[in-house]
């Protein structure tokens, strides 16, 4: 597994948790390369690209190996996207909208989610940087758009 993010922290946080190689999201023309040979020139079997901006998501499908899957987990929203689908149709890249649109598969996710806590498969509890009250959401919201250094996540409480 090879994680990358801007974030220093992001990426200690990935190796802690298993990631193999971790790499520096800076600069565009190095992080192919550098995945190329990690990867002895077979690129990666699934990418998932969650940034929702256009230079990771070009950089996702560089990565992306023939035969292999991009997923869209970013949130793409300000407007349109251009890819390269001739790279994309050559190698014959599988794409994976990450995206659910129907409202039970959310609630049926989240039942399942709270079941393999339960089961003690899943252990968000790592991810839990910050602890906030419920009268301070706006303050996690925040947190949540601005991810300063030392920011997983934020877990709201009553």
């Amino acid at each position: 597994m090879i994680a990358l993010s801007r974030r220093p922290f992001s990426l200690d946080f990935a190796k802690a948790a298993g990631a193999e190689h971790t790499l520096l999201l800076d600069d565009h023309w190095q992080i192919p390369e550098k995945v190329k040979k990690l990867t002895d020139g077979k690129w990666c079997e699934r990418v998932i690209e969650c940034t929702g901006l256009q230079w990771p998501l070009d950089l996702a499908g560089e990565m992306t190996a023939e035969r292999g899957r991009l997923v869209i987990a970013g949130y793409h929203q300000d407007g349109l996207r251009q890819v390269n689908l001739q790279l994309w149709n050559w190698r014959g890249i599988d794409v994976i909208n990450a995206h659910e649109r129907n409202p039970q598969a959310y609630v049926d996710g989240m039942k399942r989610a709270v079941d393999l806590m339960l089961e003690g498969v899943l252990d968000p509890a790592p991810l839990y940087t910050h602890k906030l009250p419920l009268d301070r959401l706006g303050e996690a919201l925040e947190l949540t758009r601005t991810r300063p250094d030392g920011f997983m996540k934020a877990l709201v409480t009553t």
